[in-house]
């Protein structure tokens, strides 16, 4: 597991574009169809842009039409982490970053097997490395 990393909010804002900083780290959404990966077709890692912990292989992405990359699993469970998230008069289960607790969307129980999970994550708080 990678080492925790812990900057202020002025340490972000310096780091991320004013997009990235307002979902990853004000935990936004970006609109549907509009990020930079949700019909991103390439091999590679999709990784945290804000501390390049990996988080998604494109081996399991996957269309699942919301507008949003779709991931069956992260690479390793230990990547990210799940919490509670209570807004917007609903109860949904938020999907964080684990070394540096950006905000990367929600996953959902209607994904395709083997896990059955969607995890729909936005663009905003995705940065893409290609594989060779």
């Amino acid at each position: 597991m990678n080492q925790r990393v812990i900057k202020t909010e002025k340490e972000w804002k310096q780091l991320l574009s004013p997009e990235q900083f307002r979902v990853a780290r004000k935990k936004g959404t970006e609109r549907p169809f509009t990020g930079a990966y949700w019909d991103n077709h390439e091999n590679g890692v999709y990784r945290c842009v804000c501390c390049g912990n990996e988080l998604f292989s494109s081996q399991t992405k996957f269309e699942s039409g919301t507008g949003w990359p779709s991931f069956s699993a992260p690479i390793a469970q230990d990547n990210v982490r799940t919490e509670t998230d209570r807004s917007l008069f609903m109860k949904r289960t938020e999907v964080l970053c684990s070394v540096c607790d950006a905000h990367l969307g929600h996953v959902f129980e209607d994904g395709p097997n083997p896990t059955g999970l969607r995890y729909c994550i936005n663009s905003a708080s995705l940065a893409f490395s290609k594989s060779e």
